[in-house]
């Protein structure tokens, strides 16, 4: 308010190299305060005075006007784009070329800035040619140049195939994997991401990552006492067992399901999440590959995820998941169903506080639809909604006609007396399902 912006623009160009480097200095940090004060220093057209002679410039300086870059990029596409018509990418290069790591690190920070905000930001950083460099730079003996390096990569990749595409080409994979094993947690966090953002896009991706030999090290990471290195690590599990039954069937093969299974039971809340999703997408691929997590003991956790989680996206993605292993045949179903988690599934549905995402996950119909287990389907009788009855109800009608013992229990607990009072359009095929399990029974047991 009190014109200061202006004020510090000449100090730009002094003759006196402290003076210059403080007054971006000063700029940097007005930017990175508010979105309010970055637009105003980018309106005083003080962007090309900062780069203009950034090349003969000394380090310190150009630490500090890569600052000021990631100041200002950071708060909404519009001032990324900004920085990118002022020619300020170029300028940024020829730090990530410099010698003195301080100025590579600050060049990758603005990069990682500017690339994160869309696919049309990112390319003009690939078309600077950064990703060669950013490469060069992880390789570096500095343990927060690695890191920014990575993230800038990570932020690079994850818009689409053709960003991630350029990246693998540039041969990040090969140096990221050798990282994985590398003690500093930061650095591991970045790493795993920028693998995640590559395998995420497409088979290919996935499988070039695979072949770097990431697993069985990456394992490791589900046990790390760093949530995020967890939770990072369960999402690259996650992108490379979500494409194809082969890539699943090669994380299975890795202990890779078992690890998840371990890390699920370990953590809490959003860690959790990731191995969550892993669990349904290797059992969604097969019958075989379910069956995989089944003996590997997954359904017990993702149950316990059911009750113990309060955020309503996670139990969404543990019923998801349970809808997955089940959904196969009746013996993939009876597993689910005798882990007695129907009945906290149907909790979940009917529960006025549970949000539509999740009740769509919980109805229980993948499971319901192959599930001829009865002891488990018969307590849903006496609480189901209708939509739900329905379903219920069929495979009672499926089961009860080739099995006596089943015929009797269903009496005696009081099934059959619930049917008689559940009111179905005639002629549907709800009434019909009636009528085949009343014709089991003598008509005097069914009055």
């Amino acid at each position: 308010n009190s014109g200061v912006v202006c004020l510090l623009r000449p100090l730009l160009l002094d003759v006196v190299p402290s003076i210059r480097q403080t007054t971006a200095l000063a700029l940097g940090r007005l930017a990175d305060y508010d979105v309010d004060l970055a637009e105003a220093v980018v309106k005083a057209g003080i962007l090309p005075q900062l780069i203009c002679a950034l090349p003969e410039e000394n380090r310190y300086y150009k630490k500090t006007a890569a600052f000021v870059l990631r100041a200002i990029a950071k708060h909404s596409p519009q001032l990324a784009q900004a920085i990118v018509q002022c020619g300020a990418l170029e300028m940024l290069v020829i730090c990530l070329e410099d010698f003195d790591p301080g100025v590579k690190e600050g060049a990758s920070w603005a990069f990682g800035y500017i690339a994160r905000h869309n696919p049309e930001l990112s390319q003009a950083v690939v078309d600077a040619g950064a990703v060669p460099l950013l490469v060069l730079c992880i390789q570096e003996p500095e343990i927060a140049l690695k890191r920014i390096a990575a993230s800038t990569l990570s932020d690079i990749s994850k818009h689409s195939p053709e960003l991630a595409q350029t990246v693998v080409d540039a041969g990040a994979i090969a140096h990221l994997a050798q990282m994985i094993p590398n003690p500093d947690a930061k650095l591991k966090r970045q790493v795993l991401s920028a693998l995640s953002q590559i395998a995420k896009h497409s088979v290919d991706l996935a499988e070039l990552v695979v072949e770097a030999e990431i697993f069985p090290v990456v394992l490791t990471c589900l046990k790390d006492s760093d949530e995020y290195v967890k939770k990072n690590g369960a999402t690259l599990i996650r992108e490379i067992a979500k494409h194809t039954p082969e890539l699943s069937q090669f994380v299975v093969n890795s202990g890779g399901v078992a690890a998840v299974i371990d890390c699920i039971g370990s953590c809490r809340g959003a860690v959790r999440l990731p191995g969550i999703m892993t669990l349904g997408y290797v059992a969604a691929h097969s019958e075989n590959l379910s069956m995989a997590v089944i003996v590997s003991k997954g359904i017990p956790p993702l149950c316990v995820c059911l009750i113990e989680e309060h955020e309503d996206h996670i139990k969404a993605a543990a019923a998801w998941a349970l809808g997955q292993i089940g959904r196969h045949t009746a013996e993939h179903a009876r597993h689910v169903a005798v882990a007695n988690v129907l009945p906290t599934l149907l909790d979940i549905y009917v529960d006025t506080r549970s949000s539509e995402d999740l009740k769509m996950k919980a109805t229980l119909k993948n499971i319901l639809q192959k599930c001829t287990y009865l002891p488990a389907l018969e307590p849903l009788l006496h609480e189901a909604p209708p939509n739900i009855m329905k379903h219920i109800i069929c495979q009672f009608s499926k089961v009860l006609p080739h099995d006596s013992k089943a015929r009797r229990l269903f009496v005696t607990t009081g099934g059959l007396k619930k049917i008689q009072e559940i009111k179905a359009e005639p002629g549907s095929l709800l009434q019909e399902y009636i009528n085949t399990i009343n014709n089991c029974y003598p008509e005097e047991i069914v009055r």
